[in-house]
């Protein structure tokens, strides 16, 4: 699955939140709502990263935690790049670009 693609899905299944959020909360998360989600989702999985290495015990298996949690990260991402209106795939490729350039500059000065 592509950036593209994957951020369409993403957005679909933000809608559904959406619904139950109206219901539950009578209203729709904010953006803002949205990136304390990611930093949520982020305390967790820093969790289960000491846990890969020994630092710490999950409550779950981690084999299933782990992928759950980066794929929720990445969701977050998406959805906040929609809402933001970032072409992700654009300004990923854009950065990483700008960044494998100063990094091969800094390489070839040493």
């Amino acid at each position: 699955m592509d950036i593209p693609e994957a951020g369409v899905r993403a957005t679909r299944v933000r809608g559904l939140y959406h619904q139950l959020e109206e219901r539950l909360e009578g209203e729709r998360w904010s953006a803002r709502d949205d990136m304390l989600g990611l930093v949520n989702d982020v305390g967790a999985l820093s969790r289960l990263v000491m846990a890969v290495e020994g630092k710490w015990k999950p409550e779950g298996e981690l084999a299933d935690l782990l992928p759950a949690k980066l794929s929720e990260c990445l969701w977050w991402l998406l959805v906040l790049a929609d809402r933001l209106d970032v072409d992700l795939e654009t300004a990923f490729t854009s950065r990483m670009d700008e960044l494998e350039a100063h990094l091969r500059e800094s390489i070839a000065a040493e």
